[in-house]
């Protein structure tokens, strides 16, 4: 055994050690390691932390439809984490929605993804968390409006909307596909965010991946349409983006950013082109008619909007919407900018962003926020020009849009 070896297997033992778990064999420590990499796939630290707070340690306010749900301690804590969980009641509130005390999970927590991963690789993610720092602390009470609130209610909602299954592999696509796929379905669950929700908050399946609004952001649609999804995408555009935050055509911002910052960033390049090749063959069913188009915009709400975005945003957008690919992304053509829902749009406007920083792209690129100076009709205007400039086709908004989305994330001043 190398040194290097003796060293971790050591460590590891020290570990768990002071999490009061049981000492694990040093045949362990590869299976230890593979579950710390799932738990990274599954980007649970983004969820389970709260802003400045310990890993996995809980409390992160979700926001849904029906209130607020706060995210669960999952540090091997006896009194408030899994250390007392078994490693079958962990499998069954990934793989069923469980709890270890019998209580239903809510779906914002994604078992209903969840449950397609493999048993080993759930029982590798419990080591892995068994083997982290515990963290006595209790989570807040949720905050969710009746009978939501009787966790008994999910028992309805499983028999209506869940079906727990294993991941099958598909024998008619390749094995970097099938890898793909069950990375995106699974661990990943990026339907949980990007496919829209019925009025009950479950997917609806036959809009898989089309777009969906959660939290006052609109995640893009993941289909192969052009004018919405990722039809001008190429796989290496979708490998780039998720494995350094930004490409030719996109920065990753928002929410998105923490999935890069904190999960596929720091995936293996081959997991993550096989994620690629997995959205890229996502089928153009799945997408907004690319035909579809709203209410006109008036000629001087276009000319208000064309006179912010020359003062404002020319300098960095170019004045014919094509940017500087790769650092200030191009509005022509763009898919996030003609999403069927201009929630981002406005809020990119009213707030700024910042792109993720990751190993490949360590300096952030950020974007000022604008809602301080600009009325809801001139965020509107702006928004409107973006949307219907350079070709782009992209419904209107209204002042009223603006102003409440800016109630909604907190400044009620215009």
């Amino acid at each position: 055994m190398s040194g290097s070896r003796r060293k971790w297997s050591a460590l590891l033992v020290l570990v768990v050690l002071g999490a009061g778990g049981p000492i694990l064999a040093e045949t362990d420590f590869e299976r230890i390691e593979r579950g710390r990499y799932l738990t990274i796939a599954g980007d649970c630290v983004a969820c389970h932390t709260t802003e400045g707070g310990k890993p996995f340690a809980g409390g992160r306010a979700i926001g849904t439809p029906f209130g607020v749900i706060y995210s669960a301690n999952i540090t091997p804590d006896v009194q408030h984490g899994i250390g007392g969980w078994s490693r079958d009641q962990f499998y069954r509130a990934m793989h069923d929605g469980i709890s270890a005390n019998g209580n239903r999970l809510y779906p914002a927590f994604p078992y209903p993804y969840y449950t397609h991963a493999t048993r080993q690789d759930i029982d590798a993610i419990y080591d892995y968390l068994r083997s982290v720092g515990p963290v006595l602390q209790t989570k807040p009470a949720n905050r969710l409006t009746f009978p939501l609130d009787e966790r008994a209610v999910m028992r309805v909602w499983n028999w209506m909307f869940f079906t727990g299954a294993t991941f099958q592999a598909d024998p008619q696509k390749t094995a970097e596909w099938n890898r793909g796929a069950y990375l995106v379905e699974s661990l990943g669950h990026c339907g949980a965010c990007h496919t829209p929700k019925n009025f009950l908050g479950a997917d609806k399946t036959s809009a898989a991946y089309r777009g969906s609004n959660l939290q006052d952001w609109f995640a893009p649609s993941l289909g192969s349409d052009l004018k919405s999804g990722l039809g001008h995408w190429s796989e290496g555009d979708v490998f780039e983006y998720l494995k350094t935050g930004r490409n030719r055509l996109s920065n990753a911002t928002g929410p998105m950013a923490e999935v890069v910052q904190h999960s596929t960033s720091l995936m293996t390049d081959n997991d993550v082109r096989a994620m690629a090749v997995y959205l890229k063959d996502l089928p153009r069913s799945v997408a907004p008619s690319e035909g579809a188009s709203g209410p006109t915009v008036s000629e001087d709400v276009m000319q208000a909007g064309e006179a912010i975005y020359v003062d404002q945003c020319a300098t960095c957008h170019r004045t014919n919407g094509k940017g500087e690919p790769g650092f200030f992304p191009p509005l022509k053509a763009n898919a996030n900018v003609q999403q069927s829902d201009a929630t981002t749009m406005m809020r990119l406007v009213l707030e700024g962003a910042r792109s993720a920083p990751t190993d490949q792209r360590p300096t952030p690129l950020s974007m000022p926020a604008f809602g301080w100076k600009l009325s809801d009709a001139q965020v509107a205007a702006v928004v409107n020009y973006v949307r219907s400039a350079w070709g782009n086709s992209g419904t209107a908004v209204s002042r009223g849009d603006v102003a409440k989305l800016r109630k909604n994330l907190g400044d009620g001043n215009r």
